[in-house]
Parts: C-alpha cells; sequence; structure tokens
C-alpha cells in the first residue's frame, strides 16, 4: 500500500485473561505495535461489571503511553443502576473515546431493554459502541438496538466471526448505516475482508487485531494483501477510526 495513513486497532484488552496466556504488558504490546506499523490501539478492560475498577486499569495503562493507546469505557448490566454515571465518569473525565459491551458476561441480548440507557448515552452524544458478536452474542441484537438509536456508532466486534453470524452482521449494517463491522478473529477465513467491503462498505469496516490476546500480524496481513484499493485500505486501517472516535 502506497503513501502514508494513520493505522489505528479497534479492538485491544487491558488485564489479564491467565487460561489464554493474556496480559498486558505494555512494552510487549508496543513492540507487537512497532513490529507491524500500528500507531494507536484502543484498549479496555471488560473483567469488572462495574467499570469503575475496569476503567481505572485502562486509563492507568493509556496514561502511560498515552500517544499509543485510546481508552474505552466498560459498563455492564449487571450493573445497571451504575452504568450511565460510569460512563459520564469515564467519557468526561478519564477522556475515554468510546463504550466496549460484552453480553457474553450477562444473561441479555443486545436487544434486551436493560442496555438502552448505554445506548441512549452514545446516542445523545454520538459515540462508537464497540460490542462483541459471534456464536454467543449474535449481531442481529445489536442490528436491532443500532436501528432504534441511530446517532450512536454501533461496531460489531469481529464481524459475527463465523456463519451464519458474519451474515447477520453484514446484513446489519446493509440496514442501518449506523452499524460498523470490525475485523479481528473472522478466523481468517479467506476472502472475508474482501466479503465485509464489498457487502458493507469500505466506510464501515475497522481494523481491529485482539491485542493481546490475538497476535497482530496475521490481523493485519489479512487486510494488507485482501484485494482491495490503496483508499479502501487506509479506510479499514484507520480513517474510519479516526471518523469515529472523532481524532
Amino acid at each position: 500500500m502506497s503513501g502514508q495513513a494513520m493505522t489505528i486497532d479497534f479492538h485491544g484488552h487491558v488485564g489479564r485473561w491467565d487460561h489464554l496466556l493474556m496480559e498486558d504488558d505494555a512494552p510487549k504490546l508496543l513492540r507487537a505495535m512497532d513490529a507491524v506499523g500500528l500507531d494507536r490501539a484502543c484498549v479496555f478492560d471488560i473483567f469488572h461489571p462495574d467499570g469503575t475498577r475496569g476503567n481505572d486499569l485502562t486509563a492507568a495503562f493509556v496514561a502511560r503511553h498515552p500517544d499509543r493507546f485510546i481508552g474505552f469505557a466498560y459498563v455492564s448490566p449487571l450493573v445497571p443502576q451504575g452504568m450511565v454515571p460510569e460512563l459520564e465518569r469515564a467519557i468526561d473525565h478519564l477522556g475515554f473515546r468510546a463504550i466496549k459491551l460484552y453480553s457474553p458476561y450477562t444473561p441479555y441480548e443486545y436487544n434486551h431493554p436493560i442496555w438502552d440507557p448505554i445506548y441512549q448515552f452514545a446516542h445523545q452524544r454520538g459515540l462508537a459502541v464497540l460490542a462483541h458478536t459471534g456464536q454467543d452474542a449474535e449481531p442481529r441484537y445489536l442490528g436491532e438496538a443500532a436501528a432504534r438509536f441511530p446517532r450512536a456508532r454501533f461496531v460489531a466486534g469481529h464481524a459475527g466471526n463465523t456463519e451464519p453470524y458474519r451474515r447477520q452482521a453484514i446484513a446489519a449494517a446493509q440496514r442501518c448505516p449506523n452499524f460498523h463491522l470490525e475485523t479481528c478473529s473472522t478466523f481468517r477465513t479467506p476472502g472475508v475482508i474482501e466479503e465485509l467491503v464489498r457487502e458493507a462498505g469500505a466506510d464501515r469496516v475497522l481494523y481491529g487485531s485482539d491485542l493481546p490476546l490475538m497476535d497482530p500480524r496475521p490481523q493485519l496481513g489479512k487486510i494488507l494483501t485482501a484485494r482491495l484499493s490503496d483508499r479502501e485500505k487506509r479506510l479499514v486501517l484507520g480513517e474510519n477510526a479516526r471518523r469515529l472516535l472523532r481524532l
């Protein structure tokens, strides 16, 4: 890909996931990012349902390298009364740029009304909401929420991963102009990046790697080697994220 453009990884973790050998060692993450030319990475901590502790850990992590990491706020409907106050704190005082949701840690699908205060907060402020999707969190439910909160910017993490869930994510993007697809994992299916861009549009696909859970090299490589134009690759690798995060 010719020319220079900012590359932004839209999907990264803070915290430890020991059974998966994941740890947020900042020097290791920076070495991995530098090795593949990643300018910035978005990170979040999904391991504390109150939100406060995890967001504080994310803020401390980002503060060590604020030019490289971007914090996302995590809240959970397991602590419903704390969701909006914690979002206000994380966005207004910690300086986070978007919201992260993870429904498999809850009994609620993304179309359940218990999530609505989060969506309404994002709708009022025009924020991006990155939500894990796949077999354990079907994108069709996130699409139903996106239709009801059109000023929020919904991003389907993993783009549903495997079929038929990837098709659900694509269908939601085709119905809702505020629905986006993020590329991490997708099981490295041959041609998957071309499919997402062809079906949803290059301006609605965002690069993510799931670092440090996954190695960013194959996640980035499948985009660099995809049969896309240079302009389409620039959009996927960073320009779409810059727009959604208002950087």
